[in-house]
């Protein structure tokens, strides 16, 4: 069985009030999250709410490029 993948422009807004998405004018995602963007917990945190925005589990979530940016494409199964 093939599975399907969409990908998806991503903005990050680390250091925010609290985990959330929002999505931009011009239809990136914009992903706040409140941690550092030290070593990776970023990253790490940016999957998590996209776990649950997508109601997904984490394995079906991966960055493609921009792991060390703000602008990031992620993909989706």
């Amino acid at each position: 069985m093939k599975t399907i993948t969409k990908k998806f422009k991503i903005t990050v807004k680390p250091n925010a009030r609290r985990n959330e998405v929002a999505c931009g004018d011009d239809g990136t995602l914009i992903i706040r999250v409140a941690v550092p963007p030290i070593e990776g917990k970023a990253n790490e945190k940016v999957i998590e709410v996209l776990s649950e925005y997508f109601n997904k589990p984490k394995r079906c979530i991966s960055i493609v490029s921009g792991f060390k940016g703000k602008n990031k494409i992620i993909e989706v199964e």
